[in-house]
């Protein structure tokens, strides 16, 4: 009895072991975009990609996190939005004027072609947020 227990946990520790931790690029639901600046540029209304909240939101099913870059013109920020569901970004998804690509569906190759459009030499690899 002894030998087989001590059998079964020696099997479930190597298979626990051999679990790698996910990269935080790639965890919750995310959007790379091409949207405009907003906001007048002051402290009360500071200049900020389209959707991006503001003030942060603390809403666990709205955005939880963006990071941008500006496009090459100023007038745009190639921006990638974090949210726990992937319906936190239906009002994206529904906006025909913006270009939305989702993380995981999309290809890097497509992604960054469409994006260098706006920014050059942009490069997924380099871009992004991570979250805790």
């Amino acid at each position: 009895m002894f030998q087989r227990l001590l059998v079964a946990l020696l099997a479930l520790a190597s298979v626990v072991c051999a679990q790698r931790q996910v990269d935080p690029k790639f965890t919750y639901s995310r959007v790379i975009c091409v949207v405009p600046f907003v906001g007048q540029g002051t402290a009360a209304d500071p200049k900020r990609p389209e959707y991006a909240p503001w003030p942060a939101s603390t809403d666990p099913a709205g955005i939880i996190g963006f990071s941008f870059l500006p496009s090459d013109d100023g007038k745009s920020a190639v921006v990638e939005f974090v949210a726990l569901h992937r319906a936190a970004f239906q009002a994206l998804f529904d906006d025909k004027s913006i270009t939305v690509f989702e993380k995981g569906v999309v290809g890097k190759s497509t992604i960054e072609a469409t994006v260098q459009k706006y920014r050059k030499g942009f490069n997924l690899d380099t871009f992004g947020v991570v979250m805790p």
